[in-house]
């Protein structure tokens, strides 16, 4: 008689067995949970590391930027102060020696004033407007025949001015080229970064150097050197209208006449720029509204491009599961899910379509507004430079014809010779 073969070994229960499985299934999703949190404590972690460091570099750098930007100021105003000094230099070297001849003969104002008319007939559009420049110059025009100029010569007093210009220029040379050296470093340390070849550890890095001054010790030297060549520069100023005091009154109606022409010039180049500044201001903002748009177009186009890959999976995961046999081709959840899928992705690709049909729409509506723009700066860049030439070819009426060089004083300042209000002053 044959025996029932049993395999040896302990023996489990069915509900054992079941409780095995749904153990190793609770098992796997709590390990699944466990990673996922620590995934996104990491990924937490490094962003806020990540955020921290960027934050820190950035707060440097802008300290760095704010550094350098203050130094750039100074520098600016020294070479400003610099370049002064050269134009008052040479202008009072103009006048020291304008003081030994005879100035222009009378001819000479008709010649600028027809010259200062001439120069600005070639304004265009909108800025051919009949302003008081105009009318002041159409005006000396015709009282220069009734002029005339004399000169008396104050040599000792003008040589004395023109060594302690000079003396002055050299502090504040001295000051403008170290201002020059630490802009390069400090612009040489905020071009650094982790990818520069020369960056390394150093030893001791946040020692304070020998020698090193207060902020306030540092501010208060560059202000006394601009104070002492600003202070040299209005009594340099204030001689040449003592030089030329002795022809002020056979000279006043003419004279008055120029400085009111001159005015009305200056006031004109300050409209012109205040208005091309604008324009300027309006132009930077619009490049940057384009640049803007052009990126958020890109972004627009690349994120249709991925919806559509997306929808592109969604039609094939459709198109595979109408391939399922028999009774296992059943409109099932996943079925929904993938069709609310596809009509979702279509709607998101149009609305992603439209937005860049109307960003491109915006887009060229900028570059019109920037020709615009563009086409206006140049009619107020022409005009203001007009109005300079004027007043360059105006200088030939208080410097001698023999003398004038235009070239010797580039910078635009009104007090390179006398005017009448200075004149009336000293």
């Amino acid at each position: 008689m044959a025996s029932l073969s049993v395999k040896p070994g302990q023996r489990f229960t069915m509900p054992d067995w079941q409780n095995h499985s749904l153990l190793i299934s609770a098992d796997a999703e709590q390990q699944r949970y466990n990673s996922h949190n620590v995934r996104q404590e990491g990924r937490v972690l490094r962003n806020e590391t990540g955020n921290q460091a960027r934050w820190d570099e950035h707060n440097s750098r802008t300290r760095l930027k704010d550094r350098v930007t203050t130094i750039d100021r100074w520098r600016e105003a020294l070479a400003r102060c610099l370049t002064e000094m050269d134009a008052e230099i040479d202008a009072l070297t103009k006048v020291k020696e304008a003081a030994e001849n005879a100035l222009q003969a009378k001819n000479l104002w008709l010649d600028v004033a027809i010259e200062c008319l001439t120069f600005r007939e070639s304004r265009r559009d909108i800025d051919v407007v009949r302003d008081p420049v105009e009318e002041e110059l159409v005006k000396e025009v015709k009282t220069i025949e009734k002029v005339k100029k004399e000169l008396q010569q104050r040599v000792d007093e003008a040589f004395k001015q023109l060594c302690l210009l000079k003396e002055a220029r050299q502090e504040l040379s001295l000051d403008h080229r170290h201002k020059v050296e630490a802009l390069e470093l400090d612009r040489q340390c905020l071009a650094f970064n982790v990818n520069s070849g020369n960056i390394s550890f150093k030893v001791n890095p946040t020692r304070v150097p020998d020698g090193a001054t207060a902020l306030r010790e540092w501010e208060l030297n560059s202000q006394h050197n601009k104070d002492r060549a600003e202070a040299e520069l209005k009594a340099s100023v204030d001689l040449r209208g003592a030089i030329t005091l002795t022809i002020a009154q056979t000279n006043n109606e003419l004279d008055a006449q120029r400085i009111a022409t001159e005015f009305a010039i200056r006031k004109r180049m300050r409209d012109m720029e205040g208005a091309l500044s604008e324009l300027r201001w309006q132009e930077k903002n619009t490049l940057d509204e384009i640049a803007d748009m052009e990126e958020e177009i890109r972004q627009l186009e690349d994120d249709i491009r991925k919806r559509t890959l997306d929808l592109k999976v969604a039609h094939t995961r459709l198109e595979t599961r109408t391939y399922r046999p028999h009774i296992e081709l059943c409109r099932d959840q996943a079925q929904y899910g993938l069709t609310d899928e596809v009509q979702q992705l279509e709607k998101t690709i149009r609305a992603l379509q439209d937005k860049r049909t109307e960003s491109q729409n915006t887009l060229d509506g900028l570059y019109r507004q920037l020709h615009r723009i563009q086409t206006d700066i140049g009619y107020k860049t022409n005009s203001l430079q007009l109005d300079n030439k004027c007043m360059v070819s105006r200088r030939k009426l208080v410097v001698p014809v023999e003398k004038f060089d235009p070239e010797v004083d580039a910078v635009s300042r009104t007090r390179n010779l006398p005017n009448k209000s200075e004149l009336e002053l000293a």
